[in-house]
C-alpha cells in the first residue's frame, strides 16, 4: 500500500518562541512535515517559492509587512492554504475576520502559553490536514448581494439551524443575505474561537436583511432574528410559554467541538421536530452529522452543501453517509432550496 507523502507546512510568525510551539504542535503528527520557518512576509516569500509548502500557518502582526497584506498578495499571485493564527481579541478578531475574506481557510487562537500543548496539537493538526485538501471559493460564488428574496408567507412558528465548521464564515456571508427578511428564527452553531464569534456575527449582521447577533443565554428566538452560539458555548433549543428559546452551556465538548452542531440538532430534532429546517454546510470532522439524522427522523427538511461549493467537504460527507440528507445541494443553489423547503413546510 503506497503511503501519502506528509503535508508539508510553513510556518510564518515573528516570535521565535511562537514558531517552536507552533513547530512542536505540529511534528507530533508524523503526518506532517514542518520545511520551514520565516519570521516575516519577505522572508516567508522566498520560501513559498522555493520550497512550494502545502499550508501555510500565518501570523497577522508582523514587522515590515503586516500579515493581511501579505495574504491579498499571496492569494493573489501564489495562492496556497493559509491557516491564521491570531490572538483573538475583539482587535485581533476583526483582523481575522478580514484575513478570511481575503482568502484565509481558517482561523484559530494563537498559542499564548495557556493553551495545553496536547490540545493545540488536536486542533491545529486538524486544521492543516483539512486546509491540505481545502478548495477556495470562487469570486462568483462569493458576490456579494443585496437580499431580493421575497417575504415568506405569514405562518406557524419554524426554526431554522445551521451548522458549519472549516470555509463556514464565508458561506454564512454568501447564505444569509440571500434569505428574506422575515426568515423565521435562524440559529448557527459555527466552530469558532471565544470572542471571534461576536464579530462574526456583527459582520454577518451588516450584510443580512434581518438581525444578526451573538446569543446570549434565555435569548427568545424569533422572526427576524439569527442567533450565533458564542464560541466555547453550547447552544439548545428549549421550548417557553412564548415559544422556544435558546440555552447556552459550557457542557463538555462534543465532537471535539464547544460549540457543536449536534447538540444544536439534536434539541431541534426534540423539541421542534418537523417544523424545523436544518442546514450542515462545510466542514471538517462529522459534528452535526448524527444531530441532522435525528432532525430528518422528526420529520424535519434537512439540506447539506454539496462536495462541487465545501471548502472541505467532511461533515456533508458523514451526514450523507448517514443518510441524514434530504436536499444535497451547492451552496449558490443553497438559499433558494432553504426557502423552498421553509414554504413547502407551510402546507404539512
Amino acid at each position: 500500500m503506497k503511503i501519502a507523502p506528509p503535508i508539508r507546512v510553513l510556518v510564518v510568525d515573528d516570535s521565535a518562541l511562537a514558531r517552536r510551539a507552533i513547530t512542536d504542535a505540529l511534528t507530533v503528527d508524523p503526518g506532517i512535515e514542518v520545511i520551514g520557518t520565516a519570521e516575516d512576509a519577505y522572508r516567508a516569500r522566498e520560501l513559498i517559492l522555493t520550497l512550494q509548502p502545502d499550508v501555510v500557518t500565518l501570523d497577522l502582526q508582523m514587522p515590515l509587512m503586516d500579515g493581511l497584506t501579505f495574504l491579498r498578495i499571496l492569494m493573489e499571485h501564489h495562492p496556497v492554504p493559509v491557516i491564521v493564527l491570531s490572538n483573538l481579541t475583539p482587535a485581533g478578531s476583526a483582523l481575522a475576520m478580514e484575513a478570511l475574506q481575503a482568502g484565509a481557510v481558517d482561523v484559530i487562537q494563537k498559542p499564548d502559553g495557556r493553551n495545553g500543548v496536547q490540545e493545540l496539537s488536536r486542533r491545529l493538526t486538524a486544521q492543516v490536514r483539512a486546509a491540505a485538501t481545502s478548495k477556495r471559493r470562487t469570486s462568483r460564488q462569493m458576490a456579494a448581494v443585496a437580499s431580493s428574496a421575497a417575504l415568506l408567507p405569514t405562518t406557524r412558528s419554524r426554526v431554522l439551524v445551521i451548522g458549519a465548521s472549516t470555509g463556514g464564515v464565508e458561506a454564512l456571508r454568501y447564505l444569509l443575505p440571500r434569505l428574506p427578511a422575515n426568515s423565521p428564527p435562524i440559529v448557527v452553531v459555527q466552530h469558532i474561537p471565544p470572542h471571534f464569534s461576536r464579530v462574526m456575527a456583527e459582520h454577518l449582521d451588516r450584510l443580512s436583511p434581518f438581525e444578526v447577533r451573538e446569543a446570549e443565554d434565555g435569548d427568545e428566538l424569533r422572526s427576524g432574528l439569527c442567533l450565533v452560539a458564542p464560541g466555547d458555548f453550547h447552544a439548545l433549543i428549549v421550548r417557553s410559554s412564548q415559544g422556544f428559546r435558546l440555552r447556552l452551556t459550557q457542557t463538555p465538548p462534543v465532537n471535539h467541538c464547544r460549540p457543536s452542531v449536534d447538540v444544536l440538532f439534536r434539541s431541534a430534532a426534540e423539541q421542534v421536530g418537523n417544523d424545523a429546517v436544518g442546514v450542515l454546510l462545510t466542514g471538517m470532522g462529522a459534528d452535526g452529522a448524527r444531530g441532522l439524522s435525528l432532525l430528518r427522523a422528526a420529520g424535519a427538511a434537512t439540506i447539506v452543501e454539496s462536495e462541487e461549493s465545501c471548502v472541505v467537504f467532511g461533515m456533508p460527507q458523514a451526514a450523507i453517509r448517514l443518510g441524514a440528507a434530504q436536499f444535497v445541494v451547492s451552496l449558490e443553489s443553497m438559499p433558494a432550496t432553504i426557502i423552498d423547503a421553509l414554504e413547502s413546510s407551510n402546507t404539512r
